[in-house]
């Protein structure tokens, strides 16, 4: 698995508005997981969840996540990411999760209620397939 930095055509993937499956750690070693926005910032991968999300608790417990991302022009191009939450704050004013929605949607988020937290990841190793092999 190759490390960082990400080559420019791997960068230019990971900076679309891509579909993406982060997989967390439940207490029991079993897997989980679902789909979710991410942002790339960086060398470093911003997710956002709601306050009551299963997924935060698992990553206060263990930092440890994969997250696949899949070329919105075709599935069989994708990364595939390992690492782990270096930083998981509070979101005040919901300025992440404002980014991910205007990256995803082109809009704000819609719920300004419900209290979120920002998970930043630092990358630890990547691999590609199709057009991102690396």
């Amino acid at each position: 698995m190759p490390e960082l930095p990400f080559p420019d055509h791997v960068r230019e993937l990971l900076a679309k508005p891509n579909p993406a499956v982060v997989a967390t750690l439940r207490s029991d070693g079993q897997p989980v997981s679902v789909a979710t926005w991410y942002l790339l910032d960086g060398d470093r991968i911003l997710l956002n969840m709601d306050a009551t999300r299963k997924r935060l608790e698992h990553l206060r417990r263990d930092p440890r996540l994969s997250l696949t991302v899949l070329d919105e022009a075709g599935w069989f191009t994708h990364v595939s990411i390992l690492g782990r939450v270096e930083e998981l704050v509070a979101d005040e004013g919901l300025v992440d999760i404002d980014r991910l929605s205007t990256h995803y949607s082109g809009k704000p988020y819609p719920d300004r209620e419900s209290p979120r937290f920002s998970a930043w990841v630092s990358i630890e190793k990547w691999h590609g397939w199709g057009a991102a092999k690396s």
